[in-house]
Protein backbone atom coordinates (compact mmCIF):
# COMPACT_ATOMS: atom_id res chain seq x y z
CA UNK A 1 0.00 0.00 0.00
CA UNK A 2 1.45 3.37 -1.01
CA UNK A 3 1.44 6.16 1.60
CA UNK A 4 1.06 9.77 0.48
CA UNK A 5 3.16 12.33 2.41
CA UNK A 6 1.25 15.21 3.99
CA UNK A 7 2.41 18.51 2.45
CA UNK A 8 0.98 22.03 2.59
CA UNK A 9 -0.33 21.57 -0.98
CA UNK A 10 -2.37 18.58 0.14
CA UNK A 11 -4.15 20.44 2.99
CA UNK A 12 -7.85 20.86 2.50
CA UNK A 13 -9.08 24.42 1.92
CA UNK A 14 -12.29 25.59 3.53
CA UNK A 15 -14.59 28.44 2.65
CA UNK A 16 -14.96 31.54 4.80
CA UNK A 17 -18.29 31.45 6.58
CA UNK A 18 -18.87 35.15 5.77
CA UNK A 19 -17.45 35.96 2.33
CA UNK A 20 -16.90 32.41 0.97
CA UNK A 21 -13.30 32.69 -0.21
CA UNK A 22 -11.00 29.64 0.22
CA UNK A 23 -8.85 29.90 3.36
CA UNK A 24 -6.71 27.65 5.53
CA UNK A 25 -8.60 25.96 8.34
CA UNK A 26 -8.73 27.94 11.60
CA UNK A 27 -10.86 27.71 14.77
CA UNK A 28 -13.11 30.61 13.70
CA UNK A 29 -13.55 29.42 10.06
CA UNK A 30 -13.29 33.09 9.06
CA UNK A 31 -10.79 34.93 6.90
CA UNK A 32 -8.60 37.66 8.36
CA UNK A 33 -10.50 40.48 6.61
CA UNK A 34 -13.90 39.38 7.85
CA UNK A 35 -12.59 38.66 11.33
CA UNK A 36 -11.11 42.18 11.54
CA UNK A 37 -14.38 43.73 10.40
CA UNK A 38 -16.50 41.84 12.91
CA UNK A 39 -14.17 41.92 15.98
CA UNK A 40 -12.45 45.02 17.28
CA UNK A 41 -9.71 44.31 19.84
CA UNK A 42 -9.13 48.03 20.42
CA UNK A 43 -12.61 48.58 21.80
CA UNK A 44 -12.48 50.33 25.17
CA UNK A 45 -8.95 51.70 24.60
CA UNK A 46 -8.70 55.44 24.10
CA UNK A 47 -6.82 56.74 21.07
CA UNK A 48 -6.42 60.26 22.46
CA UNK A 49 -5.11 61.44 25.84
CA UNK A 50 -3.79 64.60 27.47
CA UNK A 51 -0.39 65.18 29.09
CA UNK A 52 0.53 68.20 31.21
CA UNK A 53 3.98 69.77 31.04
CA UNK A 54 5.36 72.65 33.09
CA UNK A 55 6.63 75.36 30.80
CA UNK A 56 9.07 76.67 33.42
CA UNK A 57 11.01 73.54 34.41
CA UNK A 58 9.96 71.30 31.45
CA UNK A 59 8.78 68.53 33.78
CA UNK A 60 5.79 66.24 33.14
CA UNK A 61 2.88 65.65 35.49
CA UNK A 62 2.73 62.01 36.61
CA UNK A 63 0.09 61.88 39.30
CA UNK A 64 -1.32 64.05 42.08
CA UNK A 65 1.43 66.45 43.14
CA UNK A 66 4.27 64.54 41.41
CA UNK A 67 6.29 65.88 38.49
CA UNK A 68 9.09 64.02 36.73
CA UNK A 69 11.74 65.14 34.26
CA UNK A 70 11.74 63.20 30.97
CA UNK A 71 13.44 63.74 27.65
CA UNK A 72 11.48 63.46 24.44
CA UNK A 73 11.28 59.89 23.03
CA UNK A 74 12.73 58.42 26.22
CA UNK A 75 11.72 55.31 28.15
CA UNK A 76 10.45 57.36 31.06
CA UNK A 77 8.17 59.42 28.80
CA UNK A 78 6.94 56.25 27.08
CA UNK A 79 6.00 54.74 30.44
CA UNK A 80 4.20 57.96 31.36
CA UNK A 81 2.26 57.92 28.08
CA UNK A 82 1.23 54.26 28.43
CA UNK A 83 0.00 54.95 31.95
CA UNK A 84 -2.35 57.63 30.61
CA UNK A 85 -3.98 55.38 27.98
CA UNK A 86 -7.33 54.39 29.48
CA UNK A 87 -8.42 50.81 28.98
CA UNK A 88 -4.95 49.45 28.29
CA UNK A 89 -4.22 48.19 31.78
CA UNK A 90 -7.67 46.82 32.67
CA UNK A 91 -7.73 43.13 33.57
CA UNK A 92 -11.25 42.73 32.21
CA UNK A 93 -10.06 43.71 28.74
CA UNK A 94 -7.50 40.87 28.59
CA UNK A 95 -5.38 42.84 26.13
CA UNK A 96 -1.68 42.05 25.77
CA UNK A 97 0.66 44.87 24.71
CA UNK A 98 3.14 43.56 22.15
CA UNK A 99 5.02 46.65 20.93
CA UNK A 100 5.12 50.42 21.40
CA UNK A 101 7.06 52.90 19.28
CA UNK A 102 7.34 56.63 18.78
CA UNK A 103 6.04 58.34 15.64
CA UNK A 104 7.90 61.49 14.67
CA UNK A 105 6.08 64.78 15.19
CA UNK A 106 7.10 68.40 14.92
CA UNK A 107 8.57 69.69 18.21
CA UNK A 108 6.28 72.75 18.20
CA UNK A 109 3.09 70.80 17.36
CA UNK A 110 2.32 70.08 21.05
CA UNK A 111 1.47 66.51 20.02
CA UNK A 112 3.05 63.14 20.83
CA UNK A 113 2.16 60.05 18.78
CA UNK A 114 2.75 56.45 19.87
CA UNK A 115 2.11 53.39 17.73
CA UNK A 116 0.81 50.48 19.84
CA UNK A 117 0.49 46.81 18.84
CA UNK A 118 -1.84 44.66 20.97
CA UNK A 119 -3.14 41.08 20.96
CA UNK A 120 -6.43 39.72 22.22
CA UNK A 121 -8.20 36.36 22.09
CA UNK A 122 -11.58 36.92 20.41
CA UNK A 123 -12.62 33.24 20.21
CA UNK A 124 -11.30 30.02 21.60
CA UNK A 125 -7.94 29.45 19.93
CA UNK A 126 -8.15 32.63 17.81
CA UNK A 127 -5.88 35.58 18.69
CA UNK A 128 -6.04 38.87 16.83
CA UNK A 129 -3.12 41.29 16.62
CA UNK A 130 -3.84 44.88 15.74
CA UNK A 131 -1.86 48.14 15.56
CA UNK A 132 -3.19 51.64 16.13
CA UNK A 133 -1.96 55.14 16.92
CA UNK A 134 -2.55 57.04 20.15
CA UNK A 135 -2.25 60.84 20.05
CA UNK A 136 -1.24 62.68 23.23
CA UNK A 137 -2.06 66.38 23.43
CA UNK A 138 0.48 68.36 25.48
CA UNK A 139 -1.01 71.09 27.69
CA UNK A 140 0.90 73.66 29.73
CA UNK A 141 0.43 73.62 33.50
CA UNK A 142 2.64 75.11 36.18
CA UNK A 143 4.12 72.79 38.77
CA UNK A 144 4.04 73.59 42.49
CA UNK A 145 7.63 74.85 42.56
CA UNK A 146 7.15 77.18 39.60
CA UNK A 147 3.93 78.52 41.10
CA UNK A 148 5.80 79.37 44.28
CA UNK A 149 8.20 81.58 42.32
CA UNK A 150 5.38 84.00 41.52
CA UNK A 151 3.95 84.17 45.04
CA UNK A 152 5.15 86.67 47.60
CA UNK A 153 6.42 85.23 50.87
CA UNK A 154 6.37 81.65 49.65
CA UNK A 155 9.97 80.94 50.63
CA UNK A 156 10.78 78.73 53.62
CA UNK A 157 14.56 79.03 53.80
CA UNK A 158 16.79 82.05 53.11
CA UNK A 159 20.54 81.88 52.50
CA UNK A 160 22.31 85.23 52.97
CA UNK A 161 25.83 85.20 51.51
CA UNK A 162 28.00 88.08 52.68
CA UNK A 163 31.63 89.20 52.38
CA UNK A 164 32.83 92.31 54.19
CA UNK A 165 35.04 93.80 51.47
CA UNK A 166 34.83 96.89 49.29
CA UNK A 167 34.38 95.11 45.95
CA UNK A 168 32.25 92.38 44.35
CA UNK A 169 34.90 90.34 42.52
CA UNK A 170 34.44 87.35 44.84
CA UNK A 171 30.72 87.24 44.10
CA UNK A 172 31.36 87.51 40.37
CA UNK A 173 33.57 84.41 40.65
CA UNK A 174 31.03 82.67 42.89
CA UNK A 175 28.35 83.45 40.32
CA UNK A 176 30.32 81.59 37.63
CA UNK A 177 30.79 78.57 39.91
CA UNK A 178 27.05 78.48 40.61
CA UNK A 179 26.23 78.64 36.89
CA UNK A 180 28.66 75.88 35.93
CA UNK A 181 27.50 73.44 38.60
CA UNK A 182 23.81 74.43 38.48
CA UNK A 183 23.74 75.02 42.23
CA UNK A 184 20.94 77.62 41.91
CA UNK A 185 18.37 75.09 40.68
CA UNK A 186 15.32 75.10 42.89
CA UNK A 187 15.96 78.67 43.98
CA UNK A 188 12.82 80.81 43.93
CA UNK A 189 14.56 84.18 43.52
CA UNK A 190 17.92 85.89 43.96
CA UNK A 191 18.52 89.41 45.27
CA UNK A 192 21.83 91.22 45.12
CA UNK A 193 23.32 93.74 47.53
CA UNK A 194 26.56 95.68 47.60
CA UNK A 195 28.17 93.24 50.05
CA UNK A 196 26.41 90.01 49.11
CA UNK A 197 23.47 88.09 47.69
CA UNK A 198 20.28 86.52 49.07
CA UNK A 199 18.98 83.16 47.81
CA UNK A 200 15.36 82.17 48.56
CA UNK A 201 14.44 78.46 48.61
CA UNK A 202 11.04 76.73 49.01
CA UNK A 203 12.26 74.26 51.67
CA UNK A 204 15.08 73.67 54.10
CA UNK A 205 16.63 70.75 52.20
CA UNK A 206 17.41 72.69 49.04
CA UNK A 207 18.96 75.48 51.09
CA UNK A 208 21.13 72.93 52.94
CA UNK A 209 22.40 71.54 49.63
CA UNK A 210 23.26 75.04 48.45
CA UNK A 211 25.15 75.78 51.68
CA UNK A 212 27.06 72.52 51.26
CA UNK A 213 28.05 73.64 47.77
CA UNK A 214 29.31 76.98 49.11
CA UNK A 215 31.41 75.22 51.76
CA UNK A 216 33.11 73.20 49.01
CA UNK A 217 34.10 76.20 46.88
CA UNK A 218 34.91 79.06 49.32
CA UNK A 219 35.96 79.31 53.00
CA UNK A 220 32.75 80.02 54.88
CA UNK A 221 31.29 80.40 58.35
CA UNK A 222 27.58 79.53 58.74
CA UNK A 223 25.08 80.78 61.33
CA UNK A 224 21.47 79.54 61.36
CA UNK A 225 18.27 80.84 62.91
CA UNK A 226 14.55 80.12 62.57
CA UNK A 227 11.30 81.99 63.11
CA UNK A 228 7.97 80.44 64.07
CA UNK A 229 5.24 81.23 61.53
CA UNK A 230 2.41 79.02 62.77
CA UNK A 231 1.68 75.92 64.82
CA UNK A 232 -1.01 73.24 65.06
CA UNK A 233 -1.39 72.10 68.68
CA UNK A 234 -3.64 69.15 67.82
CA UNK A 235 -1.21 67.51 65.39
CA UNK A 236 1.91 69.00 67.03
CA UNK A 237 3.12 70.47 63.72
CA UNK A 238 4.96 73.79 63.56
CA UNK A 239 5.79 75.93 60.54
CA UNK A 240 9.16 77.72 60.57
CA UNK A 241 11.09 80.04 58.29
CA UNK A 242 14.84 79.46 58.33
CA UNK A 243 17.55 82.06 57.80
CA UNK A 244 21.17 81.05 57.14
CA UNK A 245 23.99 83.61 57.21
CA UNK A 246 27.03 82.44 55.21
CA UNK A 247 30.07 84.65 55.78
CA UNK A 248 32.87 84.35 53.24
CA UNK A 249 36.40 85.03 54.43
CA UNK A 250 37.48 88.61 53.58
CA UNK A 251 40.64 87.47 51.80
CA UNK A 252 40.58 87.76 48.00
CA UNK A 253 42.83 86.83 45.13
CA UNK A 254 46.08 88.88 44.88
CA UNK A 255 45.78 90.30 48.40
CA UNK A 256 49.13 90.84 50.16
CA UNK A 257 49.38 89.23 53.62
CA UNK A 258 51.87 89.41 56.47
CA UNK A 259 51.46 86.13 58.35
CA UNK A 260 52.07 85.68 62.07
CA UNK A 261 55.34 83.88 62.80
CA UNK A 262 53.60 80.86 64.34
CA UNK A 263 51.23 80.44 61.40
CA UNK A 264 54.10 80.77 58.89
CA UNK A 265 55.98 77.93 60.62
CA UNK A 266 52.82 75.80 60.58
CA UNK A 267 52.45 76.31 56.80
CA UNK A 268 55.80 74.74 55.94
CA UNK A 269 57.99 77.59 57.23
CA UNK A 270 56.88 79.84 54.37
CA UNK A 271 57.86 83.50 54.20
CA UNK A 272 55.66 85.82 56.23
CA UNK A 273 55.07 88.13 53.22
CA UNK A 274 52.84 86.16 50.84
CA UNK A 275 50.25 86.71 48.13
CA UNK A 276 46.84 85.04 47.97
CA UNK A 277 47.18 82.91 44.84
CA UNK A 278 43.52 81.85 44.64
CA UNK A 279 40.56 80.95 46.84
CA UNK A 280 38.75 77.61 46.95
CA UNK A 281 37.62 75.71 50.04
CA UNK A 282 41.24 76.40 51.04
CA UNK A 283 43.20 79.67 50.94
CA UNK A 284 46.17 79.11 48.62
CA UNK A 285 49.21 81.27 49.33
CA UNK A 286 52.42 81.83 47.38
CA UNK A 287 55.72 83.49 48.22
CA UNK A 288 56.30 86.07 45.44
CA UNK A 289 60.09 85.91 45.87
CA UNK A 290 60.72 82.15 46.01
CA UNK A 291 57.57 80.63 44.47
CA UNK A 292 56.91 78.45 47.54
CA UNK A 293 53.22 77.62 47.99
CA UNK A 294 51.09 76.73 51.00
CA UNK A 295 47.40 76.18 51.76
CA UNK A 296 45.51 77.46 54.78
CA UNK A 297 42.27 75.73 55.80
CA UNK A 298 39.07 77.52 56.66
CA UNK A 299 39.34 76.44 60.30
CA UNK A 300 42.83 77.95 60.59
CA UNK A 301 41.63 81.27 59.25
CA UNK A 302 38.50 81.59 61.39
CA UNK A 303 40.42 80.56 64.51
CA UNK A 304 42.65 83.61 64.13
CA UNK A 305 41.43 85.87 61.27
CA UNK A 306 44.05 87.74 59.26
CA UNK A 307 43.55 91.08 57.56
CA UNK A 308 45.52 91.86 54.39
CA UNK A 309 48.10 94.64 54.56
CA UNK A 310 47.29 95.57 50.93
CA UNK A 311 43.98 94.74 49.24
CA UNK A 312 43.87 93.92 45.54
CA UNK A 313 42.21 97.17 44.44
CA UNK A 314 42.87 98.98 41.19
CA UNK A 315 43.96 102.09 43.08
CA UNK A 316 46.66 100.13 44.97
CA UNK A 317 48.22 98.52 41.88
CA UNK A 318 50.76 100.26 39.68
CA UNK A 319 51.51 99.48 36.04
CA UNK A 320 55.09 98.44 35.34
CA UNK A 321 56.90 97.84 32.06
CA UNK A 322 59.31 94.90 31.85
CA UNK A 323 62.72 95.94 30.56
CA UNK A 324 64.44 92.58 30.90
CA UNK A 325 64.63 89.36 32.91
CA UNK A 326 67.09 86.69 33.99
CA UNK A 327 65.89 83.21 35.03
CA UNK A 328 66.72 81.99 38.54
CA UNK A 329 66.93 78.30 39.44
CA UNK A 330 66.53 77.27 43.09
CA UNK A 331 67.72 73.68 42.86
CA UNK A 332 67.02 72.88 46.51
CA UNK A 333 63.27 73.58 45.97
CA UNK A 334 62.90 71.60 42.74
CA UNK A 335 61.43 68.12 43.16
CA UNK A 336 61.97 65.25 40.75
CA UNK A 337 58.40 65.33 39.59
CA UNK A 338 58.38 69.02 38.66
CA UNK A 339 61.93 69.28 37.33
CA UNK A 340 60.91 70.25 33.79
CA UNK A 341 62.28 72.99 31.57
CA UNK A 342 59.32 75.27 32.26
CA UNK A 343 59.28 74.79 36.03
CA UNK A 344 63.01 75.38 36.33
CA UNK A 345 62.67 78.83 34.78
CA UNK A 346 59.44 79.79 36.55
CA UNK A 347 61.28 82.13 38.92
CA UNK A 348 63.11 85.09 37.37
CA UNK A 349 64.79 88.35 38.26
CA UNK A 350 62.87 91.08 36.43
CA UNK A 351 63.95 94.64 35.63
CA UNK A 352 60.95 96.97 35.93
CA UNK A 353 60.10 100.61 35.43
CA UNK A 354 56.88 102.47 36.11
CA UNK A 355 54.89 103.11 32.99
CA UNK A 356 54.24 106.69 34.02
CA UNK A 357 58.02 107.28 34.49
CA UNK A 358 58.96 106.32 30.92
CA UNK A 359 60.40 109.38 29.22
CA UNK A 360 60.47 111.29 32.52
CA UNK A 361 63.26 109.62 34.52
CA UNK A 362 65.47 106.55 34.36
CA UNK A 363 64.40 104.94 37.64
CA UNK A 364 64.60 101.14 37.34
CA UNK A 365 64.23 98.40 39.90
CA UNK A 366 65.21 94.75 39.82
CA UNK A 367 63.16 92.25 41.81
CA UNK A 368 62.39 88.55 41.87
CA UNK A 369 58.99 87.40 40.66
CA UNK A 370 57.12 84.11 40.82
CA UNK A 371 55.59 84.83 37.38
CA UNK A 372 58.92 85.62 35.76
CA UNK A 373 58.47 82.83 33.20
CA UNK A 374 55.44 84.70 31.79
CA UNK A 375 57.21 88.03 31.39
CA UNK A 376 59.45 89.24 28.61
CA UNK A 377 60.81 92.60 27.56
CA UNK A 378 58.01 94.97 26.59
CA UNK A 379 55.27 93.33 28.65
CA UNK A 380 53.11 95.30 31.06
CA UNK A 381 52.34 93.96 34.55
CA UNK A 382 50.68 95.09 37.76
CA UNK A 383 52.44 95.24 41.11
CA UNK A 384 52.57 96.76 44.57
CA UNK A 385 55.07 99.53 45.28
CA UNK A 386 56.04 98.97 48.93
CA UNK A 387 58.39 101.95 49.08
CA UNK A 388 55.47 104.40 49.05
CA UNK A 389 53.13 102.36 51.26
CA UNK A 390 52.54 102.59 54.99
CA UNK A 391 51.12 99.48 56.67
CA UNK A 392 48.64 99.40 59.52
CA UNK A 393 50.30 96.31 60.96
CA UNK A 394 53.17 97.42 63.21
CA UNK A 395 55.37 94.37 62.55
CA UNK A 396 54.97 94.72 58.79
CA UNK A 397 55.72 98.45 58.97
CA UNK A 398 58.90 97.77 61.00
CA UNK A 399 60.05 95.19 58.45
CA UNK A 400 59.40 97.63 55.59
CA UNK A 401 61.21 100.53 57.29
CA UNK A 402 64.23 98.30 58.01
CA UNK A 403 64.44 97.35 54.32
CA UNK A 404 63.64 93.66 54.87
CA UNK A 405 60.80 93.72 52.36
CA UNK A 406 61.13 93.94 48.58
CA UNK A 407 60.48 97.28 46.88
CA UNK A 408 58.09 95.81 44.29
CA UNK A 409 55.86 92.74 44.34
CA UNK A 410 54.65 91.71 40.89
CA UNK A 411 51.03 90.52 40.97
CA UNK A 412 50.03 89.55 37.43
CA UNK A 413 50.61 90.19 33.74
CA UNK A 414 48.25 92.21 31.54
CA UNK A 415 47.05 90.93 28.17
CA UNK A 416 45.52 92.32 25.02
CA UNK A 417 44.14 95.83 24.82
CA UNK A 418 44.45 96.28 28.59
CA UNK A 419 48.24 96.13 28.32
CA UNK A 420 48.36 98.60 25.44
CA UNK A 421 45.97 101.02 27.16
CA UNK A 422 43.15 100.60 24.66
CA UNK A 423 39.99 102.35 25.87
CA UNK A 424 37.71 99.76 24.17
CA UNK A 425 39.70 96.75 25.34
CA UNK A 426 36.66 95.16 27.01
CA UNK A 427 34.72 95.15 23.71
CA UNK A 428 37.53 93.47 21.77
CA UNK A 429 37.76 90.38 24.01
CA UNK A 430 37.13 87.08 22.27
CA UNK A 431 35.26 85.65 25.26
CA UNK A 432 32.36 86.55 27.50
CA UNK A 433 30.70 85.22 30.66
CA UNK A 434 27.15 84.23 31.47
CA UNK A 435 25.35 86.01 34.30
CA UNK A 436 22.71 84.94 36.82
CA UNK A 437 19.18 86.26 36.58
CA UNK A 438 18.80 88.22 39.82
CA UNK A 439 16.85 91.18 41.16
CA UNK A 440 18.33 94.29 42.75
CA UNK A 441 17.17 94.74 46.34
CA UNK A 442 14.79 97.62 47.05
CA UNK A 443 17.26 99.22 49.46
CA UNK A 444 19.83 99.27 46.66
CA UNK A 445 17.37 100.78 44.19
CA UNK A 446 16.56 103.62 46.57
CA UNK A 447 20.15 104.73 46.93
CA UNK A 448 21.48 103.67 43.53
CA UNK A 449 23.60 106.37 41.96
CA UNK A 450 25.89 106.88 39.05
CA UNK A 451 28.93 106.40 41.29
CA UNK A 452 27.81 102.95 42.45
CA UNK A 453 27.13 101.92 38.85
CA UNK A 454 30.66 102.96 37.93
CA UNK A 455 32.03 100.98 40.88
CA UNK A 456 30.18 97.87 39.66
CA UNK A 457 31.62 98.33 36.17
CA UNK A 458 35.12 98.68 37.61
CA UNK A 459 34.71 95.52 39.70
CA UNK A 460 33.49 93.59 36.66
CA UNK A 461 36.39 94.81 34.52
CA UNK A 462 38.92 93.92 37.25
CA UNK A 463 37.39 90.45 37.51
CA UNK A 464 37.68 90.02 33.74
CA UNK A 465 41.37 90.88 33.95
CA UNK A 466 41.88 88.32 36.72
CA UNK A 467 40.20 85.63 34.63
CA UNK A 468 42.25 86.63 31.60
CA UNK A 469 45.53 86.08 33.46
CA UNK A 470 44.71 82.87 35.40
CA UNK A 471 44.13 79.59 33.58
CA UNK A 472 43.47 77.73 36.83
CA UNK A 473 40.54 80.04 37.58
CA UNK A 474 39.14 79.53 34.09
CA UNK A 475 38.94 75.76 34.61
CA UNK A 476 36.19 76.34 37.18
CA UNK A 477 33.94 78.39 34.88
CA UNK A 478 32.49 78.38 31.38
CA UNK A 479 33.82 80.91 28.87
CA UNK A 480 31.80 81.58 25.72
CA UNK A 481 32.80 83.00 22.37
CA UNK A 482 31.97 86.66 22.06
CA UNK A 483 30.26 88.36 19.15
CA UNK A 484 33.51 90.09 18.19
CA UNK A 485 35.17 86.69 17.62
CA UNK A 486 32.47 85.60 15.17
CA UNK A 487 32.75 88.91 13.32
CA UNK A 488 36.57 88.70 13.20
CA UNK A 489 37.13 91.82 15.33
CA UNK A 490 39.75 90.33 17.70
CA UNK A 491 43.18 91.27 18.93
CA UNK A 492 46.19 89.87 17.19
CA UNK A 493 47.44 88.06 20.25
CA UNK A 494 44.37 85.81 20.21
CA UNK A 495 44.63 84.67 16.60
CA UNK A 496 45.35 81.05 15.77
CA UNK A 497 48.52 81.88 13.84
CA UNK A 498 49.94 83.84 16.74
CA UNK A 499 49.09 81.02 19.15
CA UNK A 500 51.08 78.58 17.02
CA UNK A 501 54.03 80.96 17.17
CA UNK A 502 53.73 81.12 20.95
CA UNK A 503 53.95 77.35 21.17
CA UNK A 504 57.32 77.42 19.41
CA UNK A 505 58.78 80.02 21.77
CA UNK A 506 61.09 78.94 24.58
CA UNK A 507 59.11 80.64 27.34
CA UNK A 508 55.55 79.60 26.58
CA UNK A 509 52.77 81.64 28.19
CA UNK A 510 50.28 79.11 29.59
CA UNK A 511 48.01 81.69 31.24
CA UNK A 512 46.43 83.57 28.34
CA UNK A 513 43.04 82.61 26.95
CA UNK A 514 43.16 79.98 24.16
CA UNK A 515 40.50 79.45 21.53
CA UNK A 516 39.96 75.83 22.53
CA UNK A 517 38.83 76.96 26.00
CA UNK A 518 35.79 78.81 24.63
CA UNK A 519 32.32 77.35 24.25
CA UNK A 520 29.80 78.21 21.56
CA UNK A 521 27.09 80.33 23.14
CA UNK A 522 23.45 80.37 21.98
CA UNK A 523 22.77 83.65 20.19
CA UNK A 524 19.17 84.50 19.30
CA UNK A 525 19.10 86.94 16.42
CA UNK A 526 16.81 87.87 13.56
CA UNK A 527 18.48 85.23 11.41
CA UNK A 528 21.18 85.13 8.74
CA UNK A 529 21.31 87.51 5.84
CA UNK A 530 19.34 86.49 2.72
CA UNK A 531 22.51 86.50 0.61
CA UNK A 532 24.22 84.09 3.00
CA UNK A 533 21.18 81.82 2.95
CA UNK A 534 21.19 81.71 -0.87
CA UNK A 535 24.88 80.81 -0.96
CA UNK A 536 24.36 78.10 1.65
CA UNK A 537 21.40 76.64 -0.26
CA UNK A 538 23.44 76.46 -3.46
CA UNK A 539 26.27 74.68 -1.68
CA UNK A 540 23.99 72.20 0.12
CA UNK A 541 21.74 71.40 -2.85
CA UNK A 542 23.74 68.34 -3.93
CA UNK A 543 24.14 66.97 -0.39
CA UNK A 544 20.48 67.26 0.64
CA UNK A 545 19.74 63.55 0.31
CA UNK A 546 22.89 62.55 2.20
CA UNK A 547 22.09 64.99 4.99
CA UNK A 548 18.53 63.69 5.44
CA UNK A 549 19.76 60.07 5.52
CA UNK A 550 22.36 60.86 8.19
CA UNK A 551 19.74 62.69 10.27
CA UNK A 552 17.38 59.71 10.14
CA UNK A 553 20.20 57.32 11.09
CA UNK A 554 21.07 59.47 14.10
CA UNK A 555 17.44 59.44 15.26
CA UNK A 556 17.23 55.68 14.82
CA UNK A 557 20.45 55.05 16.75
CA UNK A 558 19.17 57.08 19.70
CA UNK A 559 15.96 55.06 19.84
CA UNK A 560 17.83 51.75 19.43
CA UNK A 561 20.05 52.51 22.43
CA UNK A 562 16.95 52.96 24.58
CA UNK A 563 15.36 49.73 23.28
CA UNK A 564 12.40 51.46 21.63
CA UNK A 565 11.22 50.70 18.09
CA UNK A 566 11.07 53.77 15.92
CA UNK A 567 8.93 54.80 12.95
CA UNK A 568 10.61 57.36 10.73
CA UNK A 569 9.02 60.29 8.97
CA UNK A 570 8.27 58.50 5.68
CA UNK A 571 6.68 55.44 7.26
CA UNK A 572 4.67 57.62 9.62
CA UNK A 573 2.60 58.87 6.68
CA UNK A 574 1.59 55.29 5.83
CA UNK A 575 0.45 54.38 9.34
CA UNK A 576 -3.30 53.85 9.54
CA UNK A 577 -5.50 53.90 12.59
CA UNK A 578 -6.26 50.18 12.34
CA UNK A 579 -4.55 47.53 10.26
CA UNK A 580 -5.78 44.11 9.16
CA UNK A 581 -5.82 41.27 11.70
CA UNK A 582 -3.06 38.68 11.74
CA UNK A 583 -3.51 35.12 12.99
Amino acid sequence: MTEIASTPENLVKILCCVCGIPIDPNPSNTCATCLASTADVTRGISTEATLHQCRGCQRWHKEAGKWIACELESRELMALCLGNVSGLGKSSNKVRLVDAGWIWTEPHSMRLKVRLTIQKEVQTGTILQQSFTVVFIVRNQQCIECQAEFRQGSWRSLVQVRQRVGHKRTFLYLEQLILKHGAHRGCLSIETYRDGMDFYFPDKGKAARFISFLENVVPTQVKCSKKLIGTDDKSNISNFKYTNLVSICPLCKDDLLYLPAKLARTLGNISRTVLVKNISNLIHLIDPLSGQTASMSSEQFWRDPIRPIITAARSRMIRYVVLGKEPIVLRQNVSRKSATRRNKSRLASVTLAKEEDLGVNDVQREERSHIGYLLKAGDVCLGYDLTETQFVDDEAEDMRSEGKMPDIIVVRKLYGGVATGDVNSSKSRIWKLQRLDFDVAESMRARSSKKEAEMDDIDEEDFMREVEADSEMRRNMNLYKSKSLNEGKTDTYDSEANQKELEDEEDDDDQQVKLDELLDGLVLEDGPDPEDMMEKDNEMMGDDEAWSASALMAEGEKAAKEGISYVDRDNARQVKEKESAVH
